[in-house]
């Protein structure tokens, strides 16, 4: 049986959260359910450079960027594409 992994928002990422519309925080939702299976996560693609050790998520032009820590996901950025890697 597969344990779920703790999905836990920074604040920066509870604010853009809090700011989507409705239609985006249901999917944003969807996504952020889907990383408590971390690391059996579709989609999910490694960064590189200075995020190195960090990860997104697409959902259509927004992206979730998170790091896996020990026994928890932290999501620092929800964002639509052109800015999230600022």
């Amino acid at each position: 049986m597969l344990e779920h992994v703790e999905v836990v928002l920074s604040k920066e990422a509870q604010t853009e959260f809090d700011d989507l519309p409705l239609s985006m925080k249901k999917r944003v939702l969807d996504v952020l359910l889907r990383l408590e299976n971390w690391p059996n996560v579709s989609g999910a693609k490694r960064l590189t450079g200075d995020r190195k050790g960090w990860a997104r998520v697409r959902t259509g032009d927004w992206r979730v960027i998170f790091r896996p820590e020990h026994d928890q996901i932290v999501v620092e950025r929800i964002a639509h594409r052109r800015e999230v890697y600022e």
